[in-house]
């Protein structure tokens, strides 16, 4: 690539969603918004290379965007609310190379989790508007198909413009109700991120640093607030063995066998003094859940005593708030490590089919607990069900590898536990 190329890259990478934020509040439209800067990267593209790369790539752009939206107006002859138009104007006018392009992304994200906007699409609005990321990447993650998620997009744009909801920092009193859509959207980019594991360093660590960051802000702006600070910990205790869930040859390594010399022990302790400082506030929630779940894992593998019922109270804990299909998955391999693999399998068994016959994880459990229960075959047979389920070249390559131990045990051999990341 050339400096240019890498310029625009590196600018889409890392500002887009700041770009957009900012565009979005004066147009009060994100597909105009969004389409205005994808025309400012392909100016970029065009006019870097032969003028150079300028000393402030963000301002270009969005100076670019905003000459795009305003040009728009004019030739489809729309009369805008002169407020915004004056905005951009305005805007434009007192954009004298500033130092930095200023962060509203959190006011983007509020935007996205108005009760207007259906409840759907709220997450993953959110990852499309402020981390930029394309509906075939998101579809996956919201177990939804591709053309499905496009159209909710689509409708969500349109209901957030047509209802003019103003693009700012809701008031305390709407503040709240908006917040869990808000963490949900900052975990789910984590998420997106923490996944790919296909070797593309770069991409999944822009992307979960972005969540990091937006949740470190969310913690500052509502200090009061346990959720946030337990969303905060529990991608803090995440982020501390991301070193240790691939080995030298890249190949993805489960929990149960990772080098915890190489977790940071430094996240681990700013998460667990997060978790502390919410757990005091005395309103549990999911997050603090999960994120407690995440610390008895990572005791466990420290060499601390966690009893094995401690976990599954967690997670029953955390079911009642969001009875999701992973959630009811890790519960059951949680059963299984304090009550044995029988016990594992018959609370799989009692899982919806209808929802489990594509779901992945699923499957990787269940082949990792008939294995344990000695009934190889139907073990094989399920890895076979969760590699043709898996869309990581990485994680392939680790239920390969497990299927073939499996096959070269003697008959009724068990393996041994295995903790999923």
């Amino acid at each position: 690539m050339t400096a240019a190329a890498l310029a625009a890259e590196r600018a889409a990478r890392e500002s887009y969603g700041r770009l957009l934020a900012i565009l979005a509040a004066r147009s009060r439209d994100i597909a105009t918004s969004q389409d205005a800067l994808a025309d400012a990267f392909a100016a970029a593209l065009e006019h870097w290379p032969q003028d150079g790369v300028p000393q402030q790539p963000e301002a270009w752009l969005l100076t670019v965007a905003r000459r795009r939206t305003l040009d728009g107006w004019r030739r489809a002859q729309v009369e805008q609310a002169s407020v915004q138009t004056l905005l951009l104007l305005a805007d434009e006018l007192a954009w004298d190379s500033p130092s930095a392009v200023p962060d509203e992304r959190l006011s983007l994200m509020f935007v996205c989790a108005h009760p207007a906007v259906a409840s759907a699409a709220r997450s993953p609005l959110m990852l499309q508007t402020v981390l930029g990321l394309d509906v075939a990447r998101m579809a996956g993650a919201f177990l939804t198909a591709p053309a499905t998620l496009s159209q909710r997009l689509v409708r969500a744009k349109a209901r957030i413009r047509e209802a003019g909801i103003p693009f700012e920092h809701p008031r305390s009193r709407d503040l709240v109700p908006r917040l869990h859509d808000v963490m949900e959207g900052i975990y789910a980019a984590y998420g997106t991120g923490w996944d790919d594991v296909e070797g593309a360093d770069g991409p999944r660590q822009g992307l979960t640093a972005e969540a990091i960051a937006l949740a470190r802000i969310l913690h500052r702006l509502l200090p009061r607030e346990p959720e946030p600070a337990g969303l905060l910990a529990l991608m803090l205790f995440c982020e501390a063995r991301a070193q240790s869930r691939r080995d030298a040859a890249g190949q993805y390594v489960p929990l149960d066998q990772q080098d915890t010399a190489l977790w940071s022990r430094s996240d681990m302790e700013k998460a667990e003094e997060l978790l502390a400082g919410a757990a005091s506030l005395g309103a549990p929630g999911p997050f603090q859940l999960e994120a407690a779940i995440q610390s008895a894992h990572t005791q466990h593998r420290l060499g601390h005593a966690v009893p094995a019922s401690a976990l599954v109270a967690l997670y029953d804990g955390l079911l009642a708030f969001s009875p999701s299909l992973g959630a009811q998955v890790s519960r059951a391999c949680a059963v299984a490590r304090a009550d044995g693999p029988h016990a594992g399998l018959a609370a799989l068994d009692a899982l919806a089919q209808s929802e489990t016959g594509s779901y992945q994880p699923y499957w990787a459990a269940r082949a990792d607990l008939l294995a344990q229960a000695g009934r190889t075959a139907q073990a094989l047979q399920a890895y076979d069900k969760a590699l043709g389920l898996a869309s990581s070249a990485a994680v392939k390559n680790h239920l390969l590898l497990q299927s073939s131990r499996l096959q070269q045990k003697p008959p009724g051999t068990a393996t041994g536990p295995n903790l999923h990341d």
